[in-house]
């Protein structure tokens, strides 16, 4: 195997495990910003964990999801997200009591030794705790504020960028060996050491023109 194709296999290896392996990674930060992001289409929020007032159920840096329910169908035991103040301050703590008269929650962290101190309005209900994915709240909190976000924004262009790169350096190089060959091959009908070839079928020298029948060239009239 002469040591021009066992560049090209070697270039064309490296391409496969490249492409492979990049597309793994779109296939990972796609997933992250579906879990992140596309779970909205669902009907699901999404809220970091910042204090530990409900661990163990729930720690900090976790990702909880919530959905919207109706406040009447939520059970002592449940996990909900409310909005804790007039800043607009979200809170997820355990549901121990229910006020249906006046529409009002109990709540407390699991991991608090009193409940807390103010009920929970039913119009202040974010939603029930569904489920929880540990330690994706960091990425949340780190993509959604900068630079956080310019840096994934760059991560995702440059990652889409080396998934087509394999495919343009391989066209690349295909056609500039195809170039290679088309100037090593001479063309059909000439010859290679710059003689002029005969065409098929005539002869290298010509034959001079018969003579004409009936005329005697010695003869004179």
């Amino acid at each position: 195997m002469s040591k021009d194709n066992s560049t090209a296999d070697a270039r064309s290896t490296l391409q496969k495990v490249w492409s492979i392996v990049s597309i793994v990674l779109v296939a990972i930060v796609v997933l992250i910003a579906v879990l992140l992001m596309g779970t909205k289409i669902i009907g699901l929020k999404t809220f970091s964990v910042i204090s530990p007032s409900m661990t163990p159920a729930y720690n900090v840096g976790d990702l909880v999801y919530v959905k919207n329910v109706d406040p009447e169908t939520i059970e002592i035991g449940d996990a909900i997200t409310f909005v804790l103040d007039e800043s607009l301050t979200v809170a997820t703590h355990r549901v121990v009591g229910i006020d249906l008269e006046n529409s009002h929650f109990f709540t407390k962290g699991d991991a608090n030794e009193t409940p807390d101190s103010n009920p929970v309005h039913f119009k202040n209900l974010v939603g029930k705790v569904v489920f929880k994915l540990p330690l994706l709240g960091y990425v949340a909190d780190w993509v959604q504020n900068p630079p956080g976000t310019y840096i994934a924004v760059t991560i995702g262009a440059v990652l889409l960028i080396l998934v087509f790169l394999p495919d343009m350096i391989g066209k690349r190089a295909k056609k500039k060996s195809e170039a290679v060959v088309a100037q090593e091959v001479p063309p059909v009908g000439c010859a290679s050491s710059g003689e002029i070839t005969p065409a098929a079928g005539a002869s290298a020298e010509e034959t001079p023109p018969n003579d004409i029948p009936g005329e005697d060239k010695d003869s004179v009239q």
